[in-house]
């Protein structure tokens, strides 16, 4: 039995000097500490040597087990040490590089005008209401008093998917939805992107508006010039003025066409407004008493205010762009311009 236990103790030290990584050490444990292991195989065969040898026997092999068992552990933690030294040596950083340079994104011009609008707007206590892309006949033209044989219809029947059915050519659909769901007072902006068969410097075929809503008792044109007051100032410039023209759209009545003193010259005329000192930017009017009994909307008591704006003529206008493609060509070198 002594010879067997010396025996193994040598092979156990011959076979822990060509442990080198952990899965080495895992198969040295396996084979001498585990339960299953040689080691363990010693202390069944002491049944087999006689009763007064047992207790020196199972001295001599805990002996052999704990001295085993140190000799793993110092392993172990040469390996570990070893492994750690290998990874730090793979994960070193050289200092005297150059550091990686991430380029900072900025929010798009149409992303900061939509914003710069729905603050101002939000500050008047106008709730935002996003309406859905594919509107149907009735409320993208009929119920905004444009039946289906208005000439109205020739500058934005476009984009069909059935006979019913198109991409909105307005966000004042907004207006007939909201109506439909709420009762006045309504104070609602109508953000989102629209469709329609244009296409130059200045036209898009897709492109965003902004469609304001006002309904309540008394509300007049004036109230419209005040808040258009407002907004324009707050995107222009304090000394901005606004100035009405009368115009006709189908769904307000009157209606009129929006125009600021020319920021750039101060009204002096300039080529940014064509040396009329004044610079269209958008339409608007009082609801048509039509579109409000479209919505259920007693007009006799009640009376509104509409406007539309386009935010890329706004951000157009705002950052000098002169060619409306450019928003949509994704083109670091202009987009950058617009970081903060």
């Amino acid at each position: 039995m002594q010879a067997i236990i010396d025996e193994l103790a040598k092979q156990a030290g011959e076979s822990l000097a060509q442990v080198s990584s952990k899965e080495t050490l895992a198969s040295f444990w396996q084979e001498y500490l585990s339960k299953n292991g040689k080691i363990a195989a010693l202390m069944k065969n002491l049944r087999t040597v006689a009763p007064e040898e047992r207790p020196a026997m199972g001295k001599v092999i805990n002996e052999l087990k704990q001295k085993v068992q140190a000799d793993y552990d110092a392993a172990a933690d040469r390996v570990n040490q070893a492994e750690l030294a290998a990874r730090n040596a793979a994960e070193a950083v050289d200092i005297t590089l150059p550091a990686k340079v991430r380029p900072m994104g900025a929010l798009h011009p149409l992303t900061l005008v939509r914003n710069q609008i729905i603050d101002t707007f939000s500050g008047m206590g106008f709730e935002i209401y996003e309406g859905p892309e594919i509107e149907d006949d009735d409320h993208c033209f009929t119920r905004l008093n444009v039946p289906k044989d208005h000439p109205a219809r020739d500058m934005q029947d476009t984009f069909y998917l059935s006979d019913e059915l198109l991409l909105r050519t307005q966000t004042s659909t907004g207006q007939i939805r909201t109506m439909d769901a709420k009762k006045p007072p309504i104070k609602v902006l109508v953000p989102g992107r629209v469709f329609r068969s244009d296409s130059d410097a200045t036209h898009s075929p897709m492109f965003h508006q902004m469609e304001g809503l006002v309904v309540d008792k008394g509300i007049t044109l004036c109230d419209l010039q005040g808040m258009l007051d407002s907004f324009v100032q707050q995107l222009f410039g304090s000394e901005v003025r606004t100035r009405l023209r009368p115009s006709y759209f189908p769904f307000t009545e009157p209606s009129v066409e929006v125009d600021v003193s020319c920021f750039e010259c101060h009204g002096k005329g300039c080529s940014l407004c064509k040396h009329t000192g004044w610079i269209e930017v958008l339409g608007g009017g009082v609801v048509n008493r039509k579109v409000l009994e479209n919505c259920g909307i007693d007009p006799d008591e009640y009376s509104g205010i509409a406007f539309g704006i386009g935010i890329e003529r706004i951000a157009m206008l705002k950052y000098g762009i002169n060619n409306i493609g450019l928003m949509f060509e994704n083109d670091l070198r202009f987009l950058k311009q617009f970081q903060e």
